[in-house]
């Protein structure tokens, strides 16, 4: 009779992902996450193939979990509404979880990276709700979904860097930008939509 598991594939992944925001990703070490599940590191194999494979569950866990995050944020059915959510939640997450979000858009070799079609379909509910408030799909409503990502991705790095360096309060700048950002957007708004 073989012997009961002592640890699952999640809690390696769960491990990784903790040691990854701890120390950053050379941190991410077979023996590493073996000691931190309590096993030896030969028995991380039953689970995963290599540290390669580690990484890129990693990089998908995290992609899922922003996925997730993005879509409890558009709850209210109104657009513009839902844009603010969908910022401020984005940028909880990045805060959160600075060096998992970091390992999505590191230049990694293809074997570490995360699930590409996951990470480019994290646009998606910001395409969605941007579509809506401007009456519209097409390319405009994606260009301006990217200017809202562009700016937030650039706001949370610029902070989580210790970039603003003139003082004043980062939650109120933030907030500001999602409006000038919104009001932006929402000059596109055909008539019909507005």
């Amino acid at each position: 009779m073989p012997a009961p598991a002592r640890t699952s594939r999640d809690a390696i992944v769960e491990a990784a992902r903790a040691l990854l925001e701890e120390d950053g990703l050379d941190a991410v070490v077979m023996s590493a996450v073996a000691e931190r599940v309590g096993v030896r590191g030969p028995s991380l194999y039953k689970h995963v193939a290599d540290r390669s494979a580690l990484i890129r569950a990693v990089g998908d866990v995290v992609t899922a979990d922003l996925r997730a995050t993005l879509d409890r944020a558009m709850s209210t059915g109104d657009a513009a509404a839902d844009l603010r959510a969908l910022a401020l939640a984005y940028r909880a997450f990045v805060r959160a979880n600075p060096n998992g979000y970091g390992l999505l858009f590191a230049h990694l070799e293809p074997a570490l990276q995360a699930d590409p079609t996951a990470v480019a379909d994290l646009g998606r509910p910001i395409v969605a709700a941007v579509t809506r408030l401007i009456g519209r799909d097409g390319p405009e409503a994606l260009e301006a979904a990217r200017t809202l990502v562009a700016w937030a991705h650039g706001f949370v790095s610029m902070e989580l860097a210790g970039g603003f360096r003139l003082g004043g309060d980062l939650d109120a700048a933030y907030a500001t930008g999602i409006e000038l950002i919104l009001a932006g957007i929402s000059e596109r708004a055909s008539p019909a939509s507005g």
